[in-house]
């Protein structure tokens, strides 16, 4: 799992994040905006106030939160397979 170090609120509901692994840029959560629980950034005030929790995602007022491994992908457009390559690989553990 990848981790959020950085975050900085760029305008339009952009933020500029860094990850642990140096990988840094800007994702564009203008897409979320005012849907379901991202309502709550109708208050651009609200998105202005992320935060980074300390297992690496991003947070909302302890409401909302995003999940880091998503927004690198976004990021760096890779894909779920490309982070965990032992994702398919056919074996299973019950």
């Amino acid at each position: 799992m990848k981790k959020i170090t950085h975050v900085n609120v760029l305008k339009d509901y952009h933020l500029e994040i860094r990850f642990d692994d140096g990988v840094s840029g800007i994702v564009d959560l203008s897409g979320l905006a005012g849907k379901g629980v991202f309502s709550i950034w109708n208050d651009y005030g609200q998105f202005e106030k992320v935060q980074i929790a300390p297992t690496g995602e991003l947070i909302w007022n302890g409401q909302v939160d995003l999940c880091p491994d998503s927004l690198y992908m976004k990021i760096t457009g890779q894909t779920v397979d490309d982070i965990f390559p032992s994702i398919n690989s056919g074996v299973a553990y019950a």
